[in-house]
């Protein structure tokens, strides 16, 4: 499997409240298309009156693999452990020191994982790379707060903007262009459909995209 943000953000729930207490904050969980590395936990460390704390918590996995889901369980298990050290304001002894096996181990010992310290990049065979092909997203919020994506057929974009335009209530809604491979499952709609989202996912999704005005797409 090649993960996905939805997938990241359901294990992430899970091991939070199975493994951590769920006192793990919530990152921002992201992909990236990295070669040299399954998964990284970012964050920036600020000092104020010797106290120091860390912001802009970050995991990412890549997809530029495609591994059975136990391995990226174990991926997003050792980033959530750094994720938990940063958190803490923990000095370790190294990126993967004393507080980080003690950590890991307890995990694979108590509960049968498989967390390691590093894996080996170059066991793994990389995806062939492929251009992923612009998609015209449209987001959607209704009056009652539900928010919803689709990937539209662009010969049916202006219809469709027009219909939200006239709709009473007034449904706000954006277009956006998008290669992200997130929306490479999704169906393309010539209709007023589409896959309602949780509202966390939904704005964190839109940040990452690019609006577009609709006669600015070109596929």
């Amino acid at each position: 499997m090649i993960p996905t943000i939805e997938w990241m953000r359901d294990n992430f729930a899970r091991f939070n409240r199975d493994y951590f207490d769920d006192r793990l904050s919530q990152p921002r969980l992201a992909l990236s298309k990295s070669r040299t590395r399954l998964g990284s936990m970012s964050c920036k460390r600020t000092s104020v009156a010797c106290h120091s704390r860390t912001t802009g918590h970050t995991i990412r996995l890549s997809t530029a693999y495609d591994l059975a889901e136990r391995q990226w369980q174990n991926v997003l298990l050792h980033e959530m452990i750094h994720h938990d050290i940063a958190c803490s304001s923990l000095q370790d002894t190294a990126p993967h020191g004393l507080i980080f096996r003690r950590m890991m181990d307890k995990l694979n010992r108590r509960y049968g994982w498989e967390i390691t310290v590093a894996t080996r990049i170059s066991s793994l065979q990389p995806l062939v790379s492929t251009p992923n092909r612009p998609r015209l997203v449209l987001a959607v919020e209704t009056t009652d707060n539900a928010q919803y994506l689709s990937v539209v057929n662009p010969t049916y974009a202006q219809h469709l903007d027009l219909l939200l335009k006239r709709s009473r209530p007034r449904l706000r809604h954006a277009w956006y262009r998008s290669e992200d491979p997130y929306f490479s499952t999704f169906p393309v709609v010539r209709s007023l459909r589409g896959k309602r989202i949780d509202a966390d996912l939904y704005h964190h999704i839109i940040r990452e995209l690019t609006p577009i005005s609709l006669t600015a797409f070109h596929p």
